[in-house]
């Protein structure tokens, strides 16, 4: 289990600051959302970078607002702020800090996800990485997101902070009901999972099996029955199978890959 205590984040575009993680969790969750920076032009959904602001600690987040969304075949209208916010839980559940802090609550252009903008070099990511030196947080990162049935891992939306902490970003295309993973991390399909992450699962089955968990009853509010019932069946089937997942039929890779 990982525990983050700081984050490397910024006050300000030229201003890095390394924040106790409790405050800014605090930050993000209660702060006011003053201003925005600019447009993150390269999704296809609007994508804000803004500052928000607490007692006098101002941190920069990364805000999607649901009108903002774009409608999708695959996934119901306005429920990707919901999936971002799910990933953060899920990984937070699990202890393994993969998700930067996402909170669903009202900003600037309405109701969204807003995550906590994390310090890093844009020209380091997954195929830029030392795989060997950072397997152990890759392997955590490939079963996330065989938990979360991500379908969109691209090698840009692995970030690295100024402590090498591994940090998985843009999680709209999560826990759909059908199968959906598309990631470039294969590296470890069909080994066997190690003995720590099945603990973690494991433990995560059996928080999703009380109904009265938090977890469980948080993740009740942002997705449906049959995506919450799909997720606690990918989750025990991983700990009962104990490999890593091996690429399905049809597209297993998102383009493009970076």
């Amino acid at each position: 289990m990982m525990k983050v205590t700081h984050v490397h984040t910024a006050r300000a575009l030229d201003e890095p600051a390394r924040v106790p993680f409790d405050e800014a969790l605090r930050v993000m969750e209660m702060g006011v959302m003053d201003d925005e920076v600019g447009l993150m032009r390269w999704g296809s959904n609007y994508t804000f970078l803004v500052n928000i602001e607490l007692e006098g600690l101002r941190l920069m987040a990364i805000y999607k607002p649901r009108m903002g969304e774009r409608p999708l075949w695959d996934f119901p209208d306005g429920t990707l702020c919901n999936r971002e916010t799910a990933a953060y839980l899920t990984s937070k559940a699990l202890g393994w800090g993969l998700a930067p802090p996402t909170f669903l609550r009202d900003g600037t252009r309405g109701i969204g996800s807003v995550q906590l903008f994390i310090d890093h070099n844009p020209e380091e990511h997954y195929f830029t990485f030392d795989r060997d030196r950072f397997r152990p947080q890759l392997e955590r990162m490939a079963i996330f997101d065989a938990i979360v049935n991500n379908a969109d891992r691209k090698g840009g939306h692995c970030l690295l902070d100024d402590d090498e902490h591994l940090w998985g970003i843009d999680h709209g295309l999560t826990f759909n009901a059908s199968e959906k993973l598309r990631t470039v991390i294969w590296d470890y399909s069909g080994m066997p999972i190690p003995r720590d992450i099945l603990a973690d699962l494991r433990a995560l089955c059996r928080r999703l099996g009380d109904a009265g968990d938090a977890y469980t009853r948080a993740m009740a509010t942002l997705l449906s029955r049959a995506e919450m019932r799909m997720l606690g069946w990918r989750v025990e089937r991983l700990a009962e199978l104990g490999v890593f997942p091996r690429p399905g039929p049809g597209p297993n890779r998102p383009w493009p890959a970076v």
